[in-house]
C-alpha cells in the first residue's frame, strides 16, 4: 500500500533482462502447445547455425534453445508462446544484442560484471532453493544446466556495464542536478510511522465507511498517540495498511518518492517525531510521525542513475544498429497481416477521465 505502481518494480537481473525486450511476449501470436515444440526440438540439429551478424558472428541452434529455455526458466509464463515466430525473433534478438553488447565490454566492466555475476548468482541459488524440489529441479525441468545460467547472467552483466561504461560522469551529474531542480525531494529518504484508518477494502475496492467516519476515528488515535498511547500498539490496533500495520505502522528509509503524492508531501514537511493531524489520501486517513529524514546525496545514488541512463544506449542499439548487423536468420518469420481498416464511428468517442495510478502493496 501506498506505493505508486511505477515506482515498485523490483531491482534486479530480472528488471535489467526486461531493458533490451524488443516485443512484449503478450503480443505474439496464437498460443501453441509446448509439449509439440519440445517433440520438434529433439529433431533439430544443434550444431546447425541459424543466424549470423556481422564480424562473424553466429548464433547455433543448441545456444539459442539454451538461451530460450534460460529466459523461460525466469519467465515461465512465456512457455505459451516457445514455438511462436513473433516471440522467437524476440529472443534472437536478445541474444544477439547480449552478445554484441558484452564483447564490448572492457576490461574495468568485465570485473564489475564479474562481481555482479557472482551477486546475482547467490540470490538465484537462493530463490531456487526455495522451490520445489529446489535448484537441481528447476534447472532440470527448464532443460538447462547451472553453467548455462551462469553464462547467461554473466554475458547479461558484461553488457550492461559495457553500456554504463559509455555513461560519461558530467551526464550524470547533469541528470542529477536536473532531477533535483524537478523536485527538490526526489532523493528524500524517510522512517515514517503511521495508522491508516481506511474508507475502502484494499483487496476488493469497496467502501467500508464514509470519510467522516473514517476521519472521525483518525482524530481518535490521534488524541490517543497525543495522550502518550504507545504508536506500535495502537497500530497494530487500529491500522488498515496490510504493509506496516505488523511492524507497528513503521516504514523503515524508504525513498519517499514512492509514495502517493499526499502521503509524500507530509512525509517531506513535517517536523519530526511530532503527532501529525489525519492527512487524506485515496485510502483513507493517515496519523503520521517522522521518524528520520535525509536526503541521499549525489555520490550515493550516481550508480543507479548511471544505469538509467545506460538504457537510453540500449534502447538505441535495438533500435539503430541491431537491425544492420544481423546479416542471416533461419527462424520462422511471424506472417505479416495486411492493417485493419478502422471502420467509421457514429459517433464521436468519449475521452475517458484519467484516473490516479492505484498505489500497491509494499
Amino acid at each position: 500500500m501506498l506505493l505508486n505502481n511505477w515506482k515498485t518494480a523490483k531491482k534486479g537481473l530480472i528488471a535489467l533482462l526486461a531493458v533490451v525486450t524488443i516485443v512484449a511476449a503478450a503480443g505474439c501470436g496464437k498460443k501453441t502447445e509446448t509439449e509439440t515444440g519440445a517433440a520438434d526440438a529433439g529433431k533439430k540439429d544443434a550444431g546447425e547455425v541459424i543466424v549470423t551478424y556481422k564480424d562473424g558472428g553466429k548464433i547455433t541452434r543448441g545456444e539459442f534453445d539454451t538461451f530460450l529455455n534460460t529466459n523461460l526458466l525466469f519467465y515461465k509464463e512465456y512457455a505459451q508462446y516457445k514455438e511462436d515466430p513473433a516471440f522467437q525473433q524476440d529472443m534472437m534478438k536478445q541474444l544477439v544484442t547480449f552478445k554484441v553488447l558484452s564483447s564490448r565490454a572492457d576490461d574495468k566492466a568485465k570485473a564489475a560484471a564479474d562481481t555482479k555475476t557472482k551477486q546475482q548468482m547467490d540470490q538465484i541459488k537462493t530463490f531456487m532453493g526455495m522451490q520445489e524440489g529446489g535448484m537441481e529441479k528447476q534447472l532440470k525441468d527448464g532443460n538447462i544446466t547451472e553453467k548455462d545460467l551462469e553464462q547467461f547472467v554473466s554475458r547479461s552483466m558484461q553488457a550492461i556495464e559495457a553500456m554504463e561504461s559509455k555513461v560519461p560522469d558530467d551526464q550524470v551529474k547533469t541528470e542529477y542536478d536536473k532531477r533535483v531542480a524537478a523536485d527538490k525531494n526526489v532523493y528524500d529518504v524517510a522512517t515514517v510511522s503511521h495508522i491508516l484508518i481506511g474508507t475502502s477494502d484494499p483487496n476488493t475496492g469497496k467502501e467500508t465507511r464514509s470519510k467522516e467516519d473514517a476521519l472521525k476515528r483518525a482524530k481518535e488515535v490521534q488524541d490517543k498517540l497525543k495522550n502518550g498511547g504507545d504508536f506500535v500498539a495502537l497500530a497494530k490496533e487500529y491500522s488498515e495498511d496490510p504493509g506496516s500495520k505488523d511492524n507497528g505502522g513503521k516504514y523503515e528509509n524508504v525513498d519517499i518518492s514512492q509514495w502517493v503524492p499526499e502521503f509524500k508531501k507530509a512525509a517531506a514537511e513535517l517536523p519530526l517525531n511530532t503527532i501529525s493531524d489525519p492527512v487524506e489520501t485515496a485510502y483513507g486517513y493517515h496519523v503520521m510521525k517522522v521518524e528520520s529524514r535525509k536526503t541521499k546525496t549525489f555520490d550515493e545514488v550516481k550508480g543507479d542513475l548511471r544505469s538509467e541512463l545506460a538504457e537510453t544506449h540500449i534502447y538505441d542499439f535495438v533500435e539503430k544498429e541491431l537491425p544492420t548487423l544481423i546479416e542471416t536468420n533461419k527462424l520462422p518469420k511471424p506472417e505479416e497481416k495486411p492493417p485493419a481498416t478502422p471502420e467509421p464511428s457514429a459517433t464521436p468517442s468519449a475521452s475517458p477521465t484519467p484516473t490516479p495510478s492505484a498505489p500497491a502493496s509494499k
